[in-house]
């Protein structure tokens, strides 16, 4: 069963490589037309940080006011028993409307359910067998390598991110970035990282090779083995594996910059003995992801650096990228800007 799922990972992987390297990305064939009409935003009015988030990322965007969620979750916790949880989704949902494709939580917590991500409850509901067994197999996302472009009215799921909210100045910064974005970016490098690390090169077989040149989208690629990359300036991509990334504060991320690193707990958001996926959105990336609870190295639980790339290339939004490169999505928090589009234009 193991030799099958990894040649069919590396058959889906090669498939998608090809079809991102020969990707036409005209406005005809755009992966997204999400807009901020479908984003439902969630403050927590009882987070003074929260509202201030959410006001200033409804402004920046033109989110709709009927969009606006309000809830109220006192002192925040970094995780929620599943009772809290589904108290705090059925508040959620009844706000909704048929319009809103995806969710965004305007604040870094709560981030976890028990063991799983609260952006993965969200959208697929709470998985109780993941937690049973953490380094388990997970539950199959149907949103993963989709084509769907409005995933509420096509699989009745709302892909969800968080918005963090405990530095004002990383939101502000974070959010400006997302909407610089929209202008588009070019001459842009996508760097992958197998490092000295063997256990967290798991996805290392699906990091696209340099050389792959994306000519319309003005996107190189290079594959390199090191740890660390330093002095880089034109960062539109950046995917390694490692506990810590060094080097960060060395490298210029562009507006609309995806970046991760498959670790344990890069999703344990207040952890301190791994980096938090929030270290990426400090060193300037638009959108990151990490792990809430150990789920051991299975790629599936990481983002696919293939499937990544081919759907934001092709104009998918931040958040419509990462979901759909997920395939066990239900242990990992998405975090950033989710309405960054770099390629949106093209």
């Amino acid at each position: 069963m193991i030799k099958f799922l990894i040649f069919l990972a590396i058959t889906l992987s090669n498939l998608n490589l090809a079809q991102a390297a020969d990707a036409d990305v005209t406005p005809r064939n755009r992966a997204s037309t999400l807009g901020p009409e479908q984003v439902a935003l969630v403050i927590n009015d009882a987070d003074p940080s929260s509202v201030r988030a959410g006001d200033y990322y409804r402004i920046a965007r033109g989110i709709p006011a009927e969009n606006v969620v309000h809830v109220s979750i006192k002192n925040a916790p970094n995780r929620l028993s599943l009772a809290e949880f589904t108290s705090l989704q059925a508040e959620i949902e009844a706000q909704l409307n048929a319009k809103e494709q995806v969710i965004l939580l305007a604040w870094t917590a709560p981030y976890a359910v028990e063991c799983n991500s609260i952006t993965s409850a969200l959208t697929l509901g709470f998985d109780a067998k993941q937690c049973a067994d953490t380094c388990g197999v997970g539950k199959s996302s149907p949103y993963f390598d989709s084509v769907s472009k409005k995933p509420f009215d096509d699989l009745r799921i709302r892909p969800a991110m968080l918005l963090p909210n405990d530095s004002f100045m990383r939101t502000k910064a974070l959010i400006d970035r997302g909407v610089q974005s929209d202008a588009g970016v070019f001459r842009a490098t996508a760097y992958y990282l197998t490092t000295s690390d063997t256990n967290r090169n798991s996805r290392a077989p699906f990091f696209p090779p340099t050389g792959l040149n994306i000519p319309r989208a003005g996107l190189a690629i290079i594959n390199m083995r090191s740890d660390k990359l330093v002095g880089a300036r034109d960062v539109m991509i950046y995917q390694t594996g490692l506990a810590n990334v060094d080097g960060l504060e060395t490298l210029g991320f562009l507006p609309g910059a995806l970046a991760d690193h498959l670790t344990s707990f890069g999703g344990d958001l207040a952890g301190k003995g791994q980096m938090s996926a929030l270290r990426w959105l400090d060193a300037g990336a638009t959108a990151s992801y990490g792990t809430v609870s150990e789920p051991c190295n299975y790629w599936q639980k990481f983002p696919n650096p293939t499937v990544l790339l081919k759907w934001y290339v092709n104009g998918a939004t931040a958040i419509e990228a990462y979901w759909k490169s997920v395939a066990w999505p239900a242990q990992g928090v998405f975090v950033g800007e989710p309405l960054a589009a770099p390629y949106g234009r093209l």
